[in-house]
């Protein structure tokens, strides 16, 4: 028997057990619950003597844990399954325990067999799984053959068939008269194999009752009832003539109806005083999960929250904002878009290669300076202001030297290289012979200023 007197355990400010105080009886599975961080393995330390209580103390049948003789022979524990050198095998590790204890070497081998080890009694324990792990623990704490067991999520890491072995092992353990005490969070593990229950929360005793007692105080049973699905009227009666006896009734997903406040057999009544069929009537109780969330909902210290994630994806059919380009010739940039990173400009076309990638294609409608529109004939005679527009037949590396353009005579019209119907100049260099359009010597510029006049 495992005996608590007002347990109490600081770790600086932090208090993990306070005023604790409970039974563990031999015969029976006693489940130890309660959620993350509420004191149990700073319980379970206590008993088997690793931490030293601040106040209270804790007995194994009537001595403190350090006062036993040869208490690996009394009391077997399970607390960390990773506590094993990783350089010695299964067997050697059971075996150093065993000569520790005075236990002889035949029973390192009865337990490797009784956990399922023996194939691998021989192998590194560095290489094994989580479950393997776990049975060379729970195969260390039946060593000894104690009367004691403690459990610390002897099923963490194992799969069905290693937890069920593990549950009926529990089992079978208690019903030889032992006294087994079991740490674990699966609920629906604890409703099959505990006996009794012993919950905590943040340090402090909740319940200490049988499994089914803590089930009834802890939630509350319902009727399912169920009409005929073909006939919403008959639905519709039983739920009138229900509300009038003080029932509730909640409707369930698959169509039944949950009813509170009343006995089954009244509710019988009630059905067939309405000339209501049933097809369903039957008692419900809430599980072992639902009694534990109820109760230790507010012990709880780690809640989660919502994963809010709308500040990192797009919107499903948003359309993606484009970056701001550069604005054509002649008209203003655009505005910047406040948060938006600026679009990078291109780098300026070199000026010695007219046919560079970078230089911006002209605009339709738009007159670019010293370039012939489409339907005008070349016109030759003055050109651009030097250093405005390269031409067609500059030298490789350079730009042609551009003359302003003379004014006309006193009378005579000026040329107007824009005039409609004249033909477009031959796309690529310029054919050889031909006169060039900007860059002649000053007699042929005397010349045509001449002849224009």
């Amino acid at each position: 028997m495992i005996e608590a007197y007002g347990l109490t355990k600081r770790y600086g400010a932090k208090t993990a057990v306070y005023n604790l105080s409970f039974q563990v009886r031999p015969g029976a599975v006693t489940g130890f619950l309660g959620p993350n961080g509420s004191g149990k393995s700073t319980t379970m330390r206590m008993i088997l003597g690793l931490d030293a209580p601040t106040s209270g103390r804790v007995t194994v049948g009537g001595h403190n844990f350090r006062d036993l003789p040869n208490a690996p022979r009394q009391v077997g524990a399970l607390l960390d399954a990773k506590a094993v050198h990783g350089g010695r095998s299964a067997r050697n590790h059971l075996l150093s325990l065993a000569q520790l204890s005075g236990i002889p070497a035949r029973r390192v081998d009865e337990v490797l067999g009784v956990v399922g080890l023996q194939d691998v009694g021989k192998k590194r324990s560095k290489g094994f799984s989580l479950g393997m792990g776990q049975r060379l623990g729970i195969a260390a704490a039946l060593l000894g053959d104690p009367q004691v067991l403690l459990f610390d999520e002897p099923v963490n890491g194992l799969d069905p068939e290693g937890i069920l072995w593990v549950r009926n092992l529990m089992r079978r353990l208690a019903s030889e008269g032992r006294t087994v005490f079991v740490s674990s969070h699966l609920m629906s593990e604890m409703a099959q194999t505990a006996d009794h229950l012993i919950v905590i929360g943040r340090g402090q005793l909740m319940a200490d009752m049988p499994v089914q007692e803590f089930i009834e105080r802890n939630s509350i049973g319902f009727a399912r009832v169920r009409t005929p699905d073909g006939e919403p009227e008959q639905r519709e009666k039983l739920v009138s003539a229900l509300q009038e006896a003080g029932g509730r009734t909640q409707p369930e997903e698959d169509g039944a109806l949950r009813v509170t406040g009343l006995p089954l057999p009244r509710i019988s009544d009630l059905a067939h005083g309405a000339d209501v069929r049933l097809w369903e009537l039957s008692p419900h109780q809430a599980s072992l999960e639902e009694a534990y969330m109820r109760l230790t909902q507010s012990s709880v210290d780690y809640r989660s929250t919502t994963d809010m994630r709308a500040g990192l994806q797009q919107p499903v059919g948003a359309p993606a904002m484009a970056a701001p380009t550069a604005a054509p010739p002649g008209m203003a940039p655009p505005q910047a878009v406040p948060g938006m990173a600026a679009a990078p400009q291109m780098p300026p076309a070199p000026q010695g290669n007219p046919y560079a990638a970078q230089q911006a294609a002209p605009q339709p409608g738009v007159p670019q300076p010293g370039a012939p529109q489409p339907g005008t004939a070349p016109q030759p005679g003055p050109a651009p202001q030097p250093g405005t527009v390269p031409q067609p037949g500059a030298p490789e590396g350079g730009t042609l030297q551009m003359r302003a353009p003379q004014a006309p005579a006193d009378g005579a019209s000026a040329p107007n290289p824009y005039a409609a119907g004249a033909a477009a100049p031959p796309a690529g260099p310029m054919a050889k012979g031909a006169p060039a359009a900007a860059g002649g010597d000053a007699t042929s510029t005397a010349k045509n200023e001449g002849e224009d006049a």
